[in-house]
């Protein structure tokens, strides 16, 4: 049984057995990454360095809010990258070449951190889930280094120390409770490294990310309060066909249903690895709300589809932007669940997003985890 007192008492033993003259650690404003810092400090003390990389890919606000949380309990350190990752992903389309990308561009800033300070660790919030669909094929998160074999000690000049890599994401907000983390961050839905440059899914585009940076303000105030474990806002061109082998599986769900595949692709499980497969729009009038979120089953099985999405509001029949509403509960973030949510209240957070001439429809993925991954890259 995890308990977070013995869990502090081992690690902070085993920090304080190494030989670190000074250390950095990489502070997202996530639970991870802020629990991790925060065992770490106390093992290293003052020799501890916390920064905040501004990578252009955070939400609205978000650097400052994130800040403003942790002034009483780390001494962190913003630093601003942007034009960095602008150069290096802007127009890049594949979603594995954006993770992989982002990695290497955020481990070379951190490694310039690391050498300007005279320190030879850093410290990251590196959890089980991570390496596990990292090592499996799944998806690349980018906090994922040791895991594959890469030594960083010769690859970026720091030895890494990751506390909470043998952790779910139950447990980690167990410890930073015990360790009276501000709320703000302790029940902080997770944001992925990359941030939004894979929720502005497809080709990066300045554009697109800003579409994505403000829908994501619309869908997480809407859905707040609601006792999810994720929610967001994920936004890619509206350019989509109707298939009609598709359809004629769902026909009797409902009336003049229609299911459109969009061009862009997204990032599902099926056994124990990735499939880059189709992501598919289905319209027209459902029987009842409640088929919506019974959709997927009758058209991921046997097929390459992913991710399969209801539309709630649409303007024209494609062009522009789309944007799918993302929300699930999870225990581990292994497996995750579609809640039924309110139909009235998706329609409501649908018309918001229609106030934006640049997007043209809007859904609700009702997809879990798996056959889809909680992101669509």
């Amino acid at each position: 049984m995890f308990t977070p007192e013995e869990f502090i008492r081992t690690i902070t033993g085993e920090v304080r057995k190494l030989e670190v003259k000074c250390a950095v650690a990489a502070v997202s404003g996530g639970v991870d990454s802020t629990t991790s810092a925060v065992v770490a400090r106390l093992a290293l003390g003052d020799r501890l360095i916390p920064v905040l990389f501004d990578t252009g890919f955070m939400r609205l606000n978000e650097t400052s809010e994130i800040i403003n949380s942790l002034t009483e309990l780390l001494p962190i350190r913003l630093i601003d990258v942007k034009d960095e990752f602008y150069r290096a992903m802007i127009n890049l389309s594949d979603a594995e070449e954006k993770r992989l990308t982002f990695r290497n561009v955020f481990y070379n800033a951190l490694s310039r951190v690391v050498k300007d300070n005279d320190c030879d660790w850093v410290v990251q919030g590196t959890i089980a889930p991570d390496w596990i669909e990292t090592t499996g094929g799944i998806k690349t998160q980018h906090n994922v280094l040791a895991q594959l074999g890469i030594e960083t000690d010769k690859v970026y000049g720091f030895k890494l120390l990751e506390p909470l890599k043998d952790l779910y994401k139950d447990q980690v907000r167990a410890l930073a409770r015990y360790l009276k983390i501000p709320s703000a961050i302790t029940e902080r839905q997770p944001f992925p490294g990359p941030g939004l440059s894979i929720r502005a899914v497809g080709k990066l585009t300045m554009e697109k990310l800003e579409v994505t940076r403000w829908s994501t303000r619309v869908v997480e105030e809407g859905l707040s309060g609601l006792g999810l474990s994720q929610w967001f806002a994920a936004v890619w061109e509206d350019d989509r066909v109707t298939d009609e082998e598709l359809s004629s599986v769902i026909r009797g769900m409902g009336e003049n249903l229609t299911v459109d595949v969009f061009s862009v692709k997204g990032t599902g499980v099926k056994g124990d690895s990735r499939e880059y497969g189709r992501v598919v729009l289905v319209r027209g009038k459902l029987s009842n709300w409640s088929n919506a979120f019974t959709l997927y089953s009758k058209l991921t099985y046997g097929t390459n589809v992913t991710h399969v999405i209801y539309e709630l509001a649409r303007r024209r029949p494609s062009g522009g932007y789309f944007v799918a509403v993302r929300a699930v509960v999870t225990d581990d973030y292994m497996t995750a669940n579609v809640p039924t949510l309110n139909e009235q209240l998706l329609r409501n957070i649908a018309n918001e997003l229609m106030r934006s001439e640049l997007i043209s429809a809007v859904g609700i993925d009702v997809t879990p985890k798996p056959p889809a991954t909680i992101e669509f890259e």
